[in-house]
C-alpha cells in the first residue's frame, strides 16, 4: 500500500473524515466535559451548596462510566453501531441538560450519573467501533486519534469552564456542551453504519463483576479521604481483596466483565490489560495532585499550574500520534520503550518538584520537560496496546474486548487517583499540611508510584514477546 492509503491522509479523508470526527468527537465529549465539570464545581458549590458531596461529584460520574462501558457490548449488539451511538449521545446530553437546571446537589449527582452512563457508552462505543468501520491497518492510528482527545480536552476543559466560572455562568458550561452532543450525534447517524458486518447474540450483563467492581471502587475512594492508617491500609486492602474475586468469577463465569484470559497474567491478552493498567495508573496517579504542587511548592497561579500540569496530558496526545504510525517489525520495541520514558519522567519529578521554588523557569522548564515525558512514553505504547487487545480477541468476543478497553482504563485511572489520595494523606498533605506536609507527600507520590512503570515495563516486556512469536 502506499502512505495515502495507510497513514493519517486515509484516516482524514473522504468517507473515513467523518466517521474519524464522530468517533473522535464521542471520547472528546467525555473527557472535555470531566474537565469543564472540575473547573466549575466550586462555582456550582457556592451557588446551590452541597459541599459535602464534592467529591461524589467525580466518583458517582467514574462508577456510572464503568457501567455504561460495560454495557455497551449490548447496546452495539442490540441497536447496531449508528442507533447505538446516537442512544449513547442522548443520554449524555440529558445528562447534562439535569445538570444544567440542577436546584440542589442531589438533583446534580443524579445529572452526573445520567452523564457518566451515556459517556462511558460513548468512550466504548468509540474504541469498539474503530474495528467496524476501519481496515486494520488504520487501526493504530484511529487508536491514536480516539486517545488523542484526552490531551485536548486537558487543554480545551479547563479553558470553558474557567471562563463561564468567572462569568459566574456555571449553568452556561453545561448548556454549550449539549449542542456538541447534539452534532456528534447527527454526524454518527450519517457516518456510521445501521448493522454490524458481524452478527452476535446479546448477551446478559455480569452483574456480580459489576456490582463487586462498583464497591470495589467506592471503598477505596472512601479510604482515600481517611486519616486513619487503618482506615487507609484497610480500604485498600478490601478493594484489592475485591478485585482478585472480579477475578475468579471472571475466569469462570459464561457472562464475562472482560473477555476470556482477560483476568489472567498468563494470557496475553491478560498481559496486555495488565500493561494499559500499569501506564494509565502511572498517568492518573499523578497529574491530578500536580496543579496543587505547582501551587504551594512553585508559587504558582491556579491557572498556570493548571496549564503546566497539561503537559503529561499534551505530552499522551504527542506520544500517540507519533508512535501510531511506526512500522509493525518497531512496535514492540515502541511497547517496551514506554514504560521506560514514563519511568524517566517520575523519578526526575520526584527530584524536582519537593524541594520546591520561587517559581523561576530554569526550574519550572525541567518540571514541565518531565511531566510531558510522562505523557508521551505512555502515549507511544497506547494505541498499540489497544490495538493488540483487538487483535488477540477472541472471535465470538470481539464486541466484548472492543468495550472492555474503556472499562480496564476507567477502572485503572479511578483506582489509581484513589491509591494516591491515600499516598498524600499518609505522606502528611492535611496533617501537617502547609509547605512542609506538600512536599513530603509530592516526594512520596512521585517516589512510590515511580514503582508502577517498572511493574509496566515487565508486562510491556511480555507483550512484546509474544508479538515478536
Amino acid at each position: 500500500m502506499s502512505d495515502q492509503q495507510i497513514g493519517w491522509g486515509a484516516l482524514l479523508s473522504g468517507g473515513n473524515a467523518v466517521r474519524s470526527v464522530a468517533l473522535a468527537g464521542g471520547v472528546a465529549l467525555h473527557a472535555i466535559n470531566v474537565y469543564v465539570a472540575t473547573t466549575i464545581l466550586p462555582s456550582v458549590v457556592r451557588d446551590i451548596g452541597g459541599l459535602d458531596y464534592y467529591a461524589w461529584n467525580t466518583t458517582l460520574f467514574v462508577i456510572a462510566s464503568i457501567i455504561g462501558a460495560a454495557l455497551a457490548t449490548r447496546l452495539l449488539i442490540s441497536a447496531g453501531p449508528r442507533l447505538a451511538y446516537v442512544v449513547a449521545a442522548l443520554i449524555f446530553a440529558l445528562g447534562t441538560l439535569l445538570c444544567a437546571i440542577a436546584p440542589s446537589m442531589p438533583f446534580m449527582l443524579a445529572g452526573r450519573i445520567v452523564q457518566g452512563g451515556g459517556g462511558g457508552v460513548l468512550l466504548a462505543l468509540s474504541y469498539a467501533m474503530i474495528r467496524l468501520v476501519f481496515p486494520e491497518h488504520l487501526w493504530p492510528r484511529a487508536m491514536a486519534l480516539v486517545s488523542g482527545m484526552w490531551g485536548i480536552a486537558t487543554l480545551v476543559g479547563p479553558a470553558i469552564g474557567g471562563i463561564f466560572a468567572e462569568l459566574d455562568a456555571w449553568r452556561a458550561a453545561f448548556w454549550s456542551v449539549v449542542p456538541a452532543a447534539l452534532l456528534f450525534a447527527a454526524m454518527a447517524w450519517q457516518a456510521l453504519p445501521a448493522q454490524s458486518p458481524e452478527t452476535s447474540q446479546p448477551t446478559r450483563l455480569p452483574l456480580a463483576q459489576l456490582g463487586l467492581l462498583t464497591l470495589a471502587v467506592l471503598i477505596i475512594s472512601f479510604a482515600s479521604t481517611q486519616t486513619t492508617l487503618v482506615w487507609n491500609l484497610g480500604g485498600v486492602a478490601v478493594a484489592f481483596v475485591l478485585i482478585a474475586v472480579i477475578g475468579d468469577i471472571d475466569g469462570s463465569a459464561k457472562t464475562r466483565l472482560l473477555p476470556r484470559g482477560g483476568m489472567s497474567l498468563a494470557s496475553p491478552l491478560g498481559q496486555v490489560f495488565a500493561a494499559m493498567s500499569a501506564l494509565a495508573i502511572t498517568v492518573t496517579s499523578s497529574e491530578i495532585f500536580v496543579p496543587l504542587f505547582l501551587q504551594v511548592l512553585h508559587g504558582q497561579q491556579p491557572l498556570i499550574a493548571g496549564y503546566l500540569a497539561a503537559a503529561m496530558a499534551a505530552g499522551w496526545t504527542a506520544g500517540s500520534i507519533t508512535g501510531s504510525g511506526v512500522a509493525l517489525s518497531r512496535v514492540p520495541r515502541l511497547i517496551t520503550l514506554a514504560p521506560v520514558l514514563a519511568l524517566a519522567g517520575m523519578i526526575a519529578l520526584t527530584l524536582l518538584i519537593p524541594p520546591g521554588s520561587g517559581g523561576e523557569i530554569v526550574l519550572l522548564g525541567p518540571i514541565t520537560v518531565a511531566l510531558f515525558l510522562v505523557g508521551f512514553g505512555v502515549g507511544l505504547g497506547w494505541p498499540h496496546l489497544l490495538t493488540r487487545v483487538l487483535q488477540l480477541a477472541p472471535k465470538d468476543e470481539e464486541d466484548l474486548a472492543s468495550a472492555s478497553i474503556t472499562t480496564v482504563q476507567l477502572s485503572a485511572a479511578a483506582i489509581g487517583a484513589a491509591l494516591a489520595g491515600v499516598v498524600v494523606n499518609l505522606a502528611g498533605l492535611t496533617e501537617p499540611g502547609g509547605v512542609e506536609g506538600t512536599a513530603r507527600a509530592a516526594l512520596w507520590l512521585f517516589g512510590i508510584f515511580a514503582a508502577v512503570p517498572v511493574l509496566g515495563l515487565v508486562l510491556a516486556q511480555r507483550v512484546a514477546q509474544n508479538m515478536r512469536r
